[in-house]
This record gives structure tokens, C-alpha cells and sequence, in this order.
């Protein structure tokens, strides 16, 4: 009898999570389908970080990941050595409360922008900012085009941490069967940023070029579409 109630128990628990996940994936695509069904109301930003006019936020994901940053030489034929020579190489998972429950919507990395728009820069770099819908595989990718130091706003409040950022769309791509799901993102803010910065020691000096480190962070992004 025990051994039934537990089979039952388990099996119970995994239709609760396939119902829950269900719900989200239909809530998720009802925010795009049907914008303003849940209004996403951003934190008041800094100039420099508030997107245009006649654009609105549509989702809010809460970012759990890394910084990638590797040690290189200062300039050619230097003796020091640095973590930030190049940007960081993000890679992280951004979730949604439903219910009781985080549930994953987008996943952020660096990569080649493959469908530049008119504001891609040119030459393209060797890899953009990525965001990827956990849902539907539609892309976008995003340029900085502002920036604040953490801790000198309160929608960027931890002092130490990675800035918080205002980032253009540069690209978007459908997924492989044709979802959109942020195809009409326009911009993209970085904020409440934690953690995340390059390490102050283990990179000064020639022999320490080539090391890698991953620091972790965590951060609320903003995607904004135009208002239609």
C-alpha cells in the first residue's frame, strides 16, 4: 500500500509540474501575443539608462550566471597583464516567478550576430551580447549603449557589482519553426546587478596571460518592444 501511495504521490507531481509549466509557457506567450496583459513596470532609471519614448517593457527576467574573463597582456609588448583587456563573456539562465515557481524563459551568451539590423555596428565584433527564448529558440542581440557604475542609483544599488546598462537590439532572429517570442525587442536594460565584477588579483603580470576565471552574478533584465 505505501509502495502505491508513493508511486501515486510521484506521479501527482509530475502532472502539478508539467500543469504549472504549461501555464507558464501560455502565460509567457500571452505577454507577447497580448502586450499589456501583465503590465511590466521597470524601477525609474537614469536618463542614460531609460530606453525611448514609445517603447514599453514586456518582460522581466532574473538572471542566475557568470562572468567569463580571461588575463591578457595590457597592450602588445607589455609586462602587465589585466582581467578587462576584453568586455566579459556572460553566460547565465533568466527566470520568472509563476506561482510558487521559477521558471526558465531566456538564456544569455555571447555570440556571432547572424541578422544584423541598421544598428549593428560595422564590422560586426566576434560575439554579441545573446538572448535566447528558452521557448520558442527566437534570438536577439544587444549593443551597450549606456552605462552606470553600480551603486550610484537605486535601480543599480550594489556597489562592487557589474554596471547596469542600457543595450540596443543589433539582430533578431525567428526560431526554426518560426517563433517570435523576442523578435520585436528593441532595447534591453541590466540593472539591480550583483556581483559579477573582475577579480582584483591573479592577472598583473606576462605570466599570468591566459588564465580564465568565471565570477558569478545575478541581475534583473528588461526587454522593451515598440509600442504598438
Amino acid at each position: 500500500m505505501s509502495v502505491n501511495l508513493s508511486r501515486l504521490t510521484r506521479k501527482t507531481m509530475r502532472v502539478r509540474s508539467l500543469f504549472l509549466a504549461i501555464l507558464a509557457l501560455g502565460w509567457m506567450f500571452g505577454e507577447v501575443t497580448h502586450a499589456g496583459a501583465q503590465k511590466i513596470t521597470p524601477p525609474t532609471t537614469p536618463n542614460a539608462l531609460t530606453p525611448p519614448a514609445g517603447n514599453s517593457a514586456f518582460l522581466l527576467g532574473q538572471a542566475v550566471g557568470t562572468q567569463g574573463y580571461v588575463c591578457l597582456p595590457t597592450s602588445a609588448g607589455a609586462s602587465t597583464a589585466s582581467w578587462t583587456v576584453n568586455a566579459a563573456r556572460p553566460e547565465a539562465t533568466l527566470f520568472v516567478k509563476v506561482f510558487d515557481r521559477y521558471v526558465e524563459v531566456v538564456t544569455h551568451f555571447l555570440s556571432p550576430d547572424t541578422n544584423p539590423n541598421q544598428f549593428a555596428p560595422n564590422p560586426l565584433p566576434f560575439g554579441s551580447a545573446s538572448w535566447q527564448s528558452s521557448f520558442d529558440s527566437s534570438k536577439v542581440w544587444g549593443k551597450t549603449l549606456q552605462s552606470i557604475p553600480a551603486g550610484s542609483d537605486q535601480s543599480c544599488p550594489n556597489t562592487g557589482a557589474i554596471p547596469c546598462l542600457l543595450l540596443q537590439s543589433i539582430g533578431t532572429e525567428a526560431g526554426p519553426t518560426g517563433g517570435s517570442f523576442l523578435t520585436k525587442t528593441t532595447f534591453i536594460q541590466r540593472l539591480n546587478t550583483q556581483g559579477g565584477s573582475a577579480p582584483n588579483t591573479g592577472c598583473s603580470i606576462l605570466s599570468d596571460v591566459g588564465k580564465q576565471t568565471l565570477v558569478p552574478y545575478t541581475a534583473d533584465y528588461y526587454f522593451f518592444h515598440g509600442d504598438e
